[in-house]
């Protein structure tokens, strides 16, 4: 059917309705640099995007990669967006491996799920919904989060009395156990058993050479049939993480009979690099069907 002159006008307008309504969302409201450890490190700080939403709010706890080096709460991959959703967001910092060797990372994670619950009352948030989401190290993180909510070994500090339970995670591209990676790595991968490794660097020393503590790292480890429902995303071309990380990962959850899908992006790289428009929309949209499942959001 040909396109008339009057057929462009009426879509031109629906185009530019949209776009103003779009534009016209409230910000949301953003609480920075919110200290969720007592006189602690300088990065145990998050920043908190709050709904423009009546009643308590389902929680995204946004972590950071950088290879646990590098990066902080103020990426722009933090998905503050989803605020339009009526979720609210946390952007965590934590402390790096520079600051601290592991577990130092995740016990700061966790202290800073039980703050959020512990002010749940003051900012208006849903403590029965919360869900973890990181990419790389973050994603990492993210999945520790999710699978150690039944054990307490890497709760430390304040507000003991809450929970660090996540009710779902989102892992893109995360690294699970560090021991396999070279060996399932594309050619032109960096090393990571190399002793400056970003892995290495995490666990004190040369991973194969911290075996146990490798072990203690790896969010397979603890994978339960009390662990929340998963949502990973891994890219087939991925030179960083090779996506056998997010393989075995999903082979564990799926054996211990826990929700869990894992999307391949085909050709796409660390950080989805290289991925087409189509497949990071699809991707977008999947998440959200994700945690509106998980979240209770409609």
């Amino acid at each position: 059917m040909p396109k008339t002159p009057r057929m462009f006008a009426i879509l031109a307008a629906l185009l530019a309705a949209n776009a103003s309504a779009i534009a016209a969302a409230p910000a949301p409201r953003a609480l920075r640099d919110l200290a969720y450890v007592s006189h602690g490190h300088e990065r145990q700080k998050l920043d908190l995007y709050l709904p423009h939403t009546g009643g308590a709010a389902p929680v995204i706890v946004y972590i950071h990669g950088g290879g646990w080096r590098q990066g902080s709460k103020d990426s722009r991959l933090v998905p503050a967006q989803y605020t339009q959703h009526g979720y609210a967001v946390a952007s965590l910092d934590y402390r790096l491996s520079g600051d601290a060797t592991f577990p130092a990372q995740i016990e700061d994670c966790k202290a800073a799920v039980r703050w959020l619950r512990a002010h749940a009352d003051e900012y208006k948030l849903d403590t029965d919904h919360f869900a973890a989401w990181g990419e790389s190290a973050g994603g990492h993180l993210a999945a520790l989060l999710g699978t150690t909510g039944q054990i307490d070994t890497f709760d430390k500090g304040e507000n003991l009395r809450v929970s660090s339970q996540v009710q779902a995670v989102v892992d893109y591209y995360g690294p699970t156990d560090f021991l396999q990676m070279d060996a399932h790595a594309l050619p032109g991968s960096a090393s990571h058993d190399d002793p400056h490794s970003a892995e290495s660097q995490l666990v004190g020393g040369p991973i194969q050479q911290r075996k146990a503590e490798v072990e203690k790292a790896n969010p397979i480890t603890y994978v339960s049939r009390a662990t929340p429902p998963f949502l990973i995303a891994h890219g087939d071309s991925d030179r960083t993480v090779p996506i056998h990380q997010s393989q075995i990962l999903l082979a564990a959850l799926e054996a211990a009979g826990v929700s869990v899908d894992l999307i391949v992006l085909k050709g796409a790289g660390h950080s989805f690099q290289g991925a087409s428009r189509k497949q990071r929309a699809d991707l977008d949209h999947k998440t959200k069907a994700f945690l509106a499942q998980w979240m209770h959001r409609r």
